[in-house]
């Protein structure tokens, strides 16, 4: 065997290690969505700004950012 099969099997081999480890990042996109709307109940990433919050609280429900997420508390 030559050093030529020898880089092509080396190829293969890190070819299906990469397939194996690749993944989506959606189910933790998912559940890092744990800011709830209580109006109508529509999930928020948990790195949502105050800003996206109130647009969203007053754009669609006419309310204070306070009456659609009554557990939220800007970051510290």
């Amino acid at each position: 065997m030559g050093n030529g099969a020898k880089a092509q099997q080396k190829r293969e081999r890190n070819a299906k290690n990469q397939k194996a480890s690749a993944s989506s990042q959606l189910k933790a996109n998912n559940a890092a969505k744990n800011i709830i709307c209580k109006t109508c109940f529509q999930t928020f990433l948990c790195t949502s700004r105050e800003k996206a919050l109130s647009e969203h609280a007053e754009n669609k429900h006419n309310k204070a950012i306070k009456e659609c997420f009554p557990d939220w508390a800007p970051p510290s």
